[in-house]
């Protein structure tokens, strides 16, 4: 089961890292990359867009997760966003980038960052959800006696 519903297995994830400039707030921001979005999702919903999301750095670390050494707070908490979407193919995101109403918002999501933008676009490899409690158990079980 796919976790991006209708995600197909051959799709394509970009993904964008922008990082505030000192002078906007995370207001700024977050109605820009609303704006762009839903542009998306209006105009090439029919054309190979599939999903999207926008995550916002907590400022955590994960100490466990983390094999660099002891963990600290990052510097970039509430001023480094990735903006991920989710398409059926390359040329289907490439495209969307064309269109004159998406260029504009487009513009003002990277006025607003001092990283400027790259857009790095992966293949997927692997997606799935969390299984149900009753097929977690199963699931356990079956390690277990292997």
């Amino acid at each position: 089961m796919s976790l991006i519903k209708n995600f197909p297995h051959n799709g394509i994830v970009t993904v964008n890292r922008v990082i505030l400039k000192d002078e906007y707030t995370l207001d700024d921001l977050q109605l820009r990359v609303a704006e762009m979005c839903e542009n998306v999702k209006t105009y090439h919903s029919e054309t190979g867009f599939v999903g999207g999301m926008v995550v916002l750095n907590s400022g955590q670390i994960s100490n466990e997760g983390s094999d660099v050494g002891k963990a600290l707070d990052s510097d970039l908490k509430n001023k480094e966003a990735l903006i991920i979407t989710f398409w059926k193919s390359y040329d289907d995101h490439e495209n969307s980038h064309k269109s004159e109403t998406f260029q504009p918002l487009f513009q003002r999501v990277i006025d607003v960052c001092e990283n400027g933008n790259e857009e790095i676009v992966y293949d997927m490899l692997w997606q799935g959800e969390a299984y149900t409690p009753e097929m977690a158990k199963k699931a356990q079980s079956a390690k277990e006696n292997n």
